[in-house]
C-alpha cells in the first residue's frame, strides 16, 4: 500500500533530503534537519505524490489517507504535550506547501491553525498572555479566510487599519487584548458576510480545508505562471507540510526571522537576514513592518538605527551562527533559512538553497571550490548559464547626470530604465508591445509574477532585503529597489509622489538596484565590468567542455565583443547585413533593377570594394581563428526601397526612370519569400554575385595575411542547399574565382567550402552533399521552420496555445526540437561524417546559445556552437554542464 504521510521531530524523521521529489524540498529539508540534530517542530509531510493522485481523481483523497493522518497528527501531539482542538492545551499547526524545487511566494501558507472561539482561551490561559492568544487567532482567520475561503486580503487589512484608528495606535503590536477581541468579531462577521457562512470552528475541519486549500494552489494562476517561467513540470506536484507553531508573537523574547547563510546579493561570505521581534513569519516578507538586520555589521552597512539581532539576542544568534555554519556544510551550498525564537529558544522551520544573483552565485561557488567544500566539476554545475545573460549587459554610467528623487534597499542588482506602469497586467501588456517598463508597486504579491517577469525592473514602497519583491526579483535577474518608504503610490490616479515630484503612468524613471537608488528620466549606460569571479568559473569551465563556441558576428564591434567573451571563431558573419549601410544601400539596389549582367556587374565592382574591406576588418581582428562567411541568404525584394524618395534615389543612381524601378520591384515580389528565390538560388541565377563575394573575400585574406605573416583561412558558406548540384555548381564559381586572385596577388589563398544544412532534403542528402561540401553548419533557425511548416515570425500568435495544450513542451525556436529537428541534425552528421569522415559541423542559428540546444549539440557529436556574442559566456558554461553529465552517464 502507498505511504503517503511521513512524520519528523523529535531527532527523527521518516524522510532524509535525496527524497525532495516525494517529500517536497520543504518537507525532505525538515527531516533532514532533524537528522542532523537541530532543533525543529515536530511535524508530517503529506507527499506529492498524493497531489497526483487528487487532482488524477476528481479531487478527491485516497481512503487511507485520513487515519494516516490522524496517526501522524497524534505522533505530534505526543511530542508536544497537547492535543488538536483542545480546550486547554490546544495543539496549534501551521499547514505549508513544499513543492520539489522552491517557489518562493506562489504557494499558500495558513498558520495557527487549530484556533477557535474556545481554544484561544485555552492558549491565553497556558501562555499566561491573552494578547498573544488573540493576535495569533486574528492572523488565523485573515489568513484562513483568505487562503481556504476565498475572503478577499485586503478586506481584512481595512479592518486592522480602522481598528488601530479607533484604537488611537498606528502599530499592529500596540493593539491591546480587548482591540484584538473586537478585531476577530469584525473578521468572523466579514467572513460569514462574504461567504454566508461562519468561520469554521472545527479544527478537523480547518486542517482538511487547508490541506485542500495547499493542493489547490499548486493550480493557481500565479503557480502556473511561475511553472511555465521556470519549466516546472505540472505533474511534480506540490506536498504539504503540517507542523507544530512554534511562536514568535509571544512577547519581546520572541522573534522570527529569515536568513542567508550568505549574501545573496553579492556573495559575500557574511551572515545576511533580517528579523522581527514579536511577530510571526509572514510579516518579515509582507513589508507591513520594517524588518531588524540579524548582525551588527548588516545594521551599519545600512544605517539602520534598529538593533540587530546579535545586540537583543546575543545567546540566540549565537546559536543560530553556529547552525547557519553546519548547514552550509552540509549542504554544501549557500542555505536560506527560516527560524522562530519562542521565549528565548531557538526553532527552525526551513532550510533550501537560497536564491541569488548571478554575481553572488559565481562569488559562492568559486568561494566554496576554493575553500574545499565543492569540487570545480561542481562549481561549474551550479551556475545556470542562461543566469550570465544578468551579467554582460550594461550598468548605469557613474559620470552620468541622475536626478535621484527617492531611496530603497538595494534588492536586485542591476540598472534598468522604462515607462512606469502601477499593475503587472498592464506591465505585461506594455512589454509585449516592445516598451521597457518598471513595475511600481506599493509592495508585490505572487500575483504580480507576470508582470514582473515582464518588466525590465521593480520598485517597491514597501519591503525588506527578503520580500517577495526582493527575492523574485534576484531569482529572475531583474534589478529591483524595495521598501522607498517616501513614494506615496496612488493606484487609482495612475501616479506616485515623492518630495513634492509627481511621477504619473508612461513617465520614465530609472532604478538602481544595486544603489537602491530611484531617478527621474533615463540615465545613461556603460558597459560591464566583469569580475575575477566570472574569469574563473569561465576558465574552470573552458577546461571541462569539449564543444567550441563561436559567434555570429559581422561587424567589428559585434565581433570585438564576442572575443572579449571568449569567442573562439565566427561561426556565422551574415553578409547581407554589411549591405543596409546608407552609403552601399543604393549600390545594391542598383545591381537589383539591373535589367542585364551587364549592368549588374557594374554595380556590383561598386560594393566589391565595401565588401573587402568588412572582411579585412574581421580577418585582422579574428587573427588565426576559423571565420565562417555565408553568401547572400535573404531574398533580393529585402534591399529594395520602399518610397518614392528612396525610389527616386535608385533611379538617379541607376540613370534609369523612376517607373522602371518600380516594375522590377514589383517583378521581384514574392508570396512566400522565405521559400522563393533566395540563398543559393540567387547564385545560380546570378553568379556574378557569388563571384563578387568570393572574390572580396579572398582577396581579403591575401591582403590580411601578407599583412600578418598570419594565413587567413576563410569558410565560405554557400546557404539554402537542397541538393548536391547546386553545391558543385556554385563551388566551381569559388574555385575558379580564388584561382584568379591567386594569380593576381602571387598568393594563392587558402580557404573551406561547405554549406548550410536548413533544409530536411539537405539534412536526408547529407551524405551526397558531404562529397562536395568541406563542412556542415546547421542553420536550425531555418530548419526548425521547414520541419514544422512554421514560420518564425508568426508562430507567436498561436505556439502558447500549442504549449498549454501539452502538444510541444515550448517554443521549438527557443530550445532545439529534439524529436524532429534534432533528428535531421543526427541523421545529417551521421551520413555527412559517413562520406566524409571527421568532417567539421557545428550550428549556427539561434539555438547555439541555448543551454538545452548546447547540450543537444554536445550529444550528437558537433565540433562547435555559433551564437550571438553576448550569449558566447552562456554556451562556454552550458557546453561544459553538457560535458560533466554526460561523463556522470558514462
Amino acid at each position: 500500500m502507498t505511504k503517503w504521510v511521513y512524520g519528523f521531530g523529535d531527532g527523527k524523521a521518516e524522510g532524509r533530503a535525496d527524497m525532495r521529489n516525494l517529500l517536497g524540498g520543504k518537507g525532505a529539508n525538515l527531516a533532514e534537519m532533524c537528522n542532523l540534530g537541530l532543533p525543529v517542530p515536530p511535524g508530517f509531510s503529506i507527499t506529492t505524490e498524493l497531489c497526483t493522485a487528487y487532482y488524477e481523481n476528481g479531487e478527491t483523497y485516497p481512503a487511507e489517507l485520513e487515519g494516516e493522518v490522524r496517526a501522524a497528527l497524534q505522533r505530534v501531539e505526543d511530542s508536544v504535550d497537547a492535543k488538536f482542538g483542545d480546550a486547554e492545551k490546544p495543539l496549534l499547526v501551521s499547514v505549508r506547501s513544499g513543492a520539489r524545487v522552491s517557489m518562493p511566494g506562489m504557494m499558500d501558507t495558513v498558520l495557527n491553525l487549530g484556533l477557535n472561539d474556545v481554544t484561544v482561551e485555552g492558549l491565553a490561559a497556558r501562555s499566561g498572555d491573552a494578547r498573544f492568544a488573540y493576535d495569533s487567532y486574528r492572523r488565523f482567520i485573515q489568513m484562513y479566510g483568505d487562503v481556504v475561503l476565498g475572503v478577499a486580503h485586503y478586506h481584512f487589512e481595512d479592518l486592522l487599519e480602522y481598528q488601530k484608528e479607533d484604537s488611537g495606535v498606528s502599530l499592529d503590536t500596540a493593539l491591546s487584548a480587548a482591540d484584538l477581541k473586537t478585531l476577530i468579531g469584525a473578521f468572523k462577521a466579514k467572513v460569514q458576510e462574504e461567504t454566508s457562512a461562519p468561520f469554521p470552528q472545527d479544527p478537523e475541519v480547518q486542517l482538511w480545508g487547508a490541506i485542500t486549500a495547499v493542493f489547490g494552489s499548486w493550480q493557481t494562476a500565479r503557480a502556473v505562471t511561475y511553472r511555465r517561467l521556470n519549466d516546472i513540470p505540472e505533474e511534480w506536484g506540490t506536498a504539504v507540510n503540517v507542523q507544530a507553531m512554534v511562536f514568535g508573537n509571544m512577547g519581546d523574547d520572541c522573534a522570527t526571522g529569515v536568513a542567508f547563510t550568505r549574501d545573496p546579493s553579492t556573495g559575500e561570505n557574511s551572515f545576511f537576514g533580517e528579523y522581527l521581534i514579536n511577530a510571526q513569519g509572514e510579516d518579515v516578507v509582507a513589508g507591513i513592518r520594517t524588518p531588524q538586520r540579524l548582525t551588527i555589521r548588516g545594521k551599519e552597512l545600512t544605517g539602520s538605527t534598529l538593533p540587530s539581532m546579535e545586540e537583543v539576542m546575543p545567546g540566540v544568534f549565537a546559536e543560530l551562527e553556529a547552525i547557519r555554519h553546519t548547514l552550509e556544510a552540509h549542504y554544501r551550498d549557500m542555505q536560506d533559512i527560516e527560524f522562530t525564537v519562542q521565549q528565548e529558544k531557538l526553532w527552525m522551520l526551513q532550510t533550501r538553497s537560497g536564491k541569488r544573483t548571478t554575481a553572488a552565485a559565481l562569488k559562492i561557488a568559486t568561494d566554496m571550490a576554493h575553500e574545499g567544500l565543492i569540487d570545480r566539476r561542481t562549481a561549474v554545475s551550479r551556475i545556470e548559464p542562461a543566469a550570465l545573460d544578468q551579467l554582460l549587459h550594461p550598468t548605469l554610467d557613474p559620470k552620468a547626470a541622475r536626478n535621484v528623487i527617492a531611496r530603497g534597499l538595494p534588492a536586485s542588482p542591476g540598472a534598468a530604465c522604462g515607462k512606469v506602469v502601477f499593475n503587472a497586467d498592464e506591465a505585461e501588456k506594455m512589454a509585449g508591445q516592445g516598451e521597457a517598463v518598471i513595475l511600481v508597486r506599493i509592495e508585490t504579491s505572487p500575483e504580480d509574477i507576470h508582470g514582473m517577469h515582464a518588466a525590465k525592473g521593480i520598485l517597491t514602497a514597501r519591503g525588506g532585503m527578503t520580500s517577495h519583491a526582493a527575492v523574485v526579483a534576484r531569482g529572475m535577474g531583474r534589478p529591483c529597489v524595495a521598501g522607498a518608504g517616501e513614494l506615496r503610490i496612488d493606484y487609482r490616479n495612475g501616479e506616485m509622489t515623492v518630495r513634492n515630484q509627481t511621477v504619473r503612468a508612461g513617465d520614465v524613471i530609472t532604478i538602481d538596484g544595486a544603489a537602491g537608488e530611484v531617478m527621474l528620466g533615463a540615465v545613461a549606460t556603460m558597459e560591464p565590468v566583469l569580475s575575477g569571479d566570472f574569469e574563473t568559473l569561465m576558465t574552470w569551465a573552458d577546461e571541462f567542455r569539449t564543444l567550441g563556441v563561436r559567434t555570429n558576428a559581422e561587424t567589428v564591434e559585434e565581433v570585438t565583443t564576442a572575443l572579449r567573451f571568449g569567442a573562439e571563431g565566427i561561426g556565422l558573419s551574415r553578409t547581407e547585413h554589411m549591405f543596409f549601410d546608407a552609403d552601399r544601400i543604393i549600390a545594391m539596389r542598383e545591381m537589383i533593377v539591373a535589367e542585364d549582367e551587364a549592368g549588374r556587374r557594374h554595380a556590383l565592382e561598386k560594393i566589391l570594394p565595401m565588401q573587402r574591406d568588412d572582411f579585412a576588418a574581421i580577418f585582422r581582428l579574428m587573427k588565426s581563428l576559423p571565420v565562417t562567411i555565408r553568401l547572400l541568404d535573404p531574398p533580393l525584394h529585402e534591399f529594395l526601397p520602399k518610397g518614392d524618395a528612396e525610389i527616386a534615389d535608385v533611379a538617379a543612381a541607376a540613370g534609369v526612370s523612376e517607373e522602371r524601378v518600380r516594375r522590377r520591384a514589383l517583378r521581384l515580389e514574392e508570396s512566400n519569400p522565405m521559400l522563393g528565390h533566395r540563398g543559393c538560388r540567387l547564385a545560380i541565377t546570378y553568379p556574378e554575385i557569388c563571384e563578387m563575394q568570393a572574390r572580396a573575400i579572398f582577396e581579403a585574406a591575401v591582403i590580411v595575411t601578407k599583412e600578418t605573416g598570419v594565413t587567413v583561412v576563410p569558410e565560405v558558406m554557400v546557404p539554402l542547399i537542397a541538393t548536391k548540384k547546386e553545391l558543385d555548381i556554385l563551388k566551381a564559381v569559388i574555385d575558379r574565382v580564388a584561382g584568379e586572385v591567386g594569380a593576381e596577388q602571387s598568393l594563392a589563398p587558402q580557404y573551406l567550402v561547405g554549406t548550410m544544412i536548413e533544409l530536411p532534403r539537405a539534412a536526408l542528402r547529407g551524405g551526397d552533399i558531404a562529397e562536395t561540401a568541406e563542412f556542415f553548419s546547421f542553420g536550425t533557425n531555418d530548419l526548425t521552420q521547414t520541419t514544422f511548416g512554421i514560420s518564425r515570425d508568426d508562430a507567436a500568435s498561436f505556439l502558447p496555445d500549442y504549449e498549454r495544450a501539452g502538444i510541444l513542451d515550448g517554443d521549438p525556436f527557443v530550445s532545439i526540437d529534439p524529436d524532429g529537428v534534432g533528428e535531421l541534425v543526427r541523421i545529417g552528421v551521421e551520413r555527412g561524417r559517413a562520406t566524409r569522415p571527421g568532417m567539421k559541423m557545428g550550428i549556427c542559428g539561434e539555438h547555439g546559445g541555448d543551454p538545452r540546444s548546447v547540450a543537444f549539440c554536445h550529444n550528437v557529436g558537433l565540433d562547435y556552437v555559433s551564437c550571438s556574442p553576448y550569449r558566447v559566456p552562456i554556451a562556454r558554461l552550458a557546453a561544459a554542464q553538457a560535458a560533466i553529465a554526460a561523463e556522470k552517464m558514462n
